[in-house]
Order: C-alpha cells, then structure tokens, then sequence
C-alpha cells in the first residue's frame, strides 16, 4: 500500500472548517452571538497554540446543534458546504489530491475536526477515507457530545489511522510508502510518522521545523 495523507485545515483549505462552522451557528441564529462566539474563538486560540481540550471543545462545539432534528442539521451542513466551503475548495489542492490518484495510492482526509463536519467536505474533495474526531453516539444515535475513541489530534492521528489500517487487514509497518499533508506543528506526530512529510501552507512553528529537517515545503494558496 502507498499512502496519502492529507490533513485539512489550512491545508487542503484556507480556513479553520471546524471554527468557520461555529461562527455559521451563530450568524443563522443557533449559537448566541457573544458568550458562543467568544468562547469558539478562545477554543481556536487553544488549537493554534497546541494546547487544545478536545473533550471540552467537542462538548461545547456539538452543544448548539446535537439536540436539533436530522433534517435541520443537513439543510443547515449542505448550506455551510454551497456558502463557505465550496468557495473555498482551491484547483490547487484538488490538483494535489488527483495526482496522488493517478499514481494508484490510497488516499485519506486525516483530521481533528469531528466527523460530522468533515464528512460532506470528504466527499467535495473526492477523498474516499475519512479518519476524522469521532462522536459518541446513544442508543437511539443521538451525539451525545463526547469523543468516540481517542480524539484524532496529535498522536491520536497516528493511532487511528493505525486503527483504519487494522480494519482494512494492514499495519504502518506494511505501507510501503506514505505522504502526509498538513500546515501545523500539531500535526507532528503523523508528519514523523511517515516516508514523505510534507509542509503545506506551513504555520511558522511547522515551517522552521521543515526547514530544520530538509522537508519539502508546499504552498497551495497564495
């Protein structure tokens, strides 16, 4: 197996998925528009300084929709998708992700954002593997706002794709090669983790590491 990896904010798109969501709760009216977005921004702060509670940040970021019907959450998700993320789908990272395809490897959105944000963006991208925070749900499927399993940040990102790896019949050890993707020193565990790390729209923490250890450097956006 050859493996291509790609996280997804401020890499495979220019903004914050995750925290644009948030501030698209409050401006459609079902967060409050100070205590909700003053406490999404603190929660940003804490992701861009490393120092992330992803429990108490999943519990929060859930709590304005989860007890909201089905039907409200998709027309609200597939509104978010056509006014803020399609925009922000770049031909250059589509053009990244199709020439991993062309060389036959298999391709996964890797990312600590929750699943239920990420997964119509996964299929917008055309990646076929979502390895995304996974949410906890009752007996009747509800998010109950919880984690599922270990948050995917971090090292949580080398342990769950290790986990998709398992259920496909594989390990790390047995992929050939792999080719990670991401902007943030957060994601140095994974960055460390494979054949090919690559910076992409590098933060400056990540972009001194790169240039400390001889990693490529990508630039999708301008």
């Amino acid at each position: 197996m050859k493996l291509a990896l790609f996280d997804l904010d401020h890499t495979l798109l220019p903004l914050d998925s995750d925290h644009a969501f948030g501030e698209f709760l409050v401006a459609h009216g079902w967060a409050d528009a100070t205590n909700f977005k003053a406490r999404n921004d603190a929660f940003f702060a804490d992701y861009l300084a490393g120092a992330l509670d992803m429990a108490a940040y999943v519990d929060f970021a859930t709590s304005a929709w989860r007890r909201r019907p089905a039907e409200e959450l998709l027309a609200l998700q597939a509104r978010f998708m056509r006014e803020v993320i399609g925009p922000a789908i770049r031909p250059s990272a589509l053009d990244l992700i199709q020439r991993h395809r062309e060389q036959g490897h298999t391709l996964a959105l890797v990312t600590a954002t929750n699943e239920c944000v990420t997964g119509p963006i996964a299929r917008a991208l055309g990646l076929p593997v979502l390895i995304a925070t996974a949410l906890e749900r009752d007996a009747s499927g509800a998010v109950t706002g919880r984690i599922e399993g270990m948050a995917n940040l971090k090292e949580g990102k080398v342990h769950n794709v290790g986990l998709w790896l398992a259920r496909q019949g594989s390990r790390w050890e047995a992929v050939e090669e792999s080719w990670c993707y991401s902007d943030s020193t957060n994601d140095l565990p994974l960055l460390e983790r494979v054949t090919h790390p690559v910076a992409t729209n590098p933060g400056a923490g990540l972009e001194r590491v790169a240039q400390q250890r001889g990693w490529p450097i990508l630039h999708l956006f301008a």
